[in-house]
């Protein structure tokens, strides 16, 4: 028995020893690289890494208490390595226990290559940025105040920064372009919404969309990729400064549709400059318009229709007509050949005064370095207002929210080449928002124009709209209301009165509250 315990030692042994010696020998640089493999590993399974604080706010009288959330939430693809990071905030509101009651909005701008603070600390978020009340600007340093107009009472908001803006970024720089189009950027934003309504248990909640300008785009894009791809039908969509059809807003040869939908914007434009004749100048804006919607689409329409073949004495007639309705000379309409561009008309109007006008917001005026440039040399609307939503955002996020970043906030930078994927079309997504619709005739959508916008006129969004195709059952989905300001008509404090009293109906009716 001793005998066979000594033998079966010796058997173990040998095994052992035998194993050792058969153990390949590791070599310096082996053990590196796979140090440096589980490294990458380890940097590709990010997670989410999110900062929340307890804030308060008062809206209409009553006290609104909520959580504040900001964040990243790594994007991943089939493999499981993170190809980007979205940065996010959002606004919840405390001591709400039935989400399936609660709607939760996401919001976002345009650009491409706008960061969501515009919409965040301009319209909706539950603080605001201190501008004159007409939205003018002031001098700095600036300031944040408490914002009694948020629409955080009525939905929980959700602010989404896409790749490339904000404090969002591709894993490696150099496949940010996989990020930068328009179905790229809507399938990214959606796989965001969908991580945030899984991880936040949101799926059975009303969910809203609103987006400004190119966020516009995005948000009729996004209605059909949450749909198809994620199964997530929504209960509303809300554009500010709508953008859909960009044949509307983009011009060139052989697109005389913008000349057409500009037209009104500049009757107010020179309006509210006091440019026009006297008869029109006394008259209230909306009459005025009347006048110039009625011409645009007819008679001037026309003219352009016939091109050269438009007889001498008709021309004559369209050229008065439209000097009188725009406050430009009628010298200068006939050099223009009936076809006044955005830019040129910007930096027309005002000449006499050495002034030139905003893009975005036509009210706004500055001073010119170069009084007989021929196009608008810059946008006093932008300049007004840039460096005041930047310093407060950058404020914010550190000393309220807690959530500390050192790489730069890009609130409005350059995201490109951008893939329109439209090669000689125009981009045109009012055809996936009109099969959205068409799909879920739930679906509520509100549009919101301002006069003054000169970047996405609000005579071109009534043409989108009355060109969708979509059957005249569904037409009472559709809730378009006007103010008076431009592109950020929320900048005008009447305005974000008005605008907040306008989307809070939207949502409690499309919300079935």
């Amino acid at each position: 028995m001793r005998r066979l315990v000594c033998l079966f030692s010796i058997i173990i042994a040998s095994s052992y020893l035998t194993a050792e010696e058969a153990k390949p020998e590791v070599k310096p640089a082996d053990a590196e690289a796979a140090k440096s493999k589980e490294a990458e590993k380890s940097k590709d399974e990010k997670k989410e890494r999110k900062t929340e604080t307890k804030h308060s706010l008062s809206i209409g009288g009553v006290k609104l208490d909520y959580t504040a959330t900001a964040g990243l939430i790594p994007l991943k693809d089939a493999e499981g390595k993170t190809t980007a990071e979205i940065f996010y905030i959002a606004y919840t509101k405390d001591g709400g226990s039935d989400l399936t009651k609660r709607p939760v909005t996401f919001a976002f701008n345009g650009g491409p290559g706008s960061s969501s603070v515009w919409m965040h600390m301009g319209l909706l978020g539950p603080k605001r940025v201190k501008l004159q009340e007409n939205g003018f600007a002031v001098p700095p340093p600036y300031e944040l105040v408490d914002n009694e107009s948020s629409l955080l009472d009525d939905t929980d908001l959700v602010f989404i920064d896409p790749v490339g803006t904000g404090y969002s970024r591709a894993a490696k720089p150099d496949e940010a372009k996989k990020f930068w189009g328009v179905k790229e950027d809507a399938n990214s934003v959606g796989e965001f919404i969908r991580l945030y309504v899984t991880k936040n248990t949101r799926w059975a909640s009303p969910k809203f969309l609103i987006g400004e300008s190119y966020g516009t785009t995005r948000a009729a894009a996004l209605s059909g990729v949450l749909s198809h791809q994620h199964r997530m039908n929504l209960n509303g969509i809300m554009l500010v400064s709508t953008v859909l059809n960009f044949q509307t807003i983009w011009g060139g040869e052989g697109n005389d549709l913008p000349h057409v939908l500009y037209l009104p914007t500049y009757t107010a434009t020179a309006w509210y400059h006091k440019k026009l004749p006297a008869d029109l100048q006394k008259l209230p804006l909306e009459q005025v318009l009347k006048q110039s919607e009625a011409f645009a689409s007819g008679d001037y329409n026309q003219a352009l229709l016939f091109g050269n073949a438009l007889v001498p004495a008709k021309r004559t007639a369209i050229v008065k007509q439209f000097a009188r309705l725009t406050g430009l000379s009628e010298t200068f309409v006939d050099r223009a050949n009936l076809r006044v561009s955005m830019s040129r008309f910007g930096a027309e109007l005002l000449r006499d005064q050495s002034l030139v006008l905003g893009r975005f917001d036509s009210r706004y005026t500055s001073l010119v370095r170069d009084p007989l440039s021929e196009a608008a040399e810059r946008d006093p609307s932008a300049d007004a207002v840039f460096s005041v939503f930047a310093s407060t955002f950058n404020s914010y996020v550190r000393t309220e929210l807690k959530y500390e970043e050192d790489q730069p906030y890009n609130i409005l930078t350059s995201v490109g080449p951008w893939n329109w994927g439209a090669e000689n079309n125009f981009v045109n997504v009012a055809e996936t928002l009109a099969e959205s619709l068409t799909e879920n005739p739930f679906l509520k959508v509100h549009v919101s124009c301002g006069f003054y916008d000169l970047a996405t006129p609000y005579f071109a969004s009534r043409y989108t709209f009355s060109h969708l195709g979509i059957n005249e059952a569904l037409a009472k989905n559709i809730t378009l209301d006007d103010y008076t300001a431009g592109h950020m008509m929320y900048l005008n404090l009447s305005d974000l009165k008005k605008q907040k009293t306008d989307l809070s109906k939207f949502i409690k009716a499309a919300s079935g509250r």
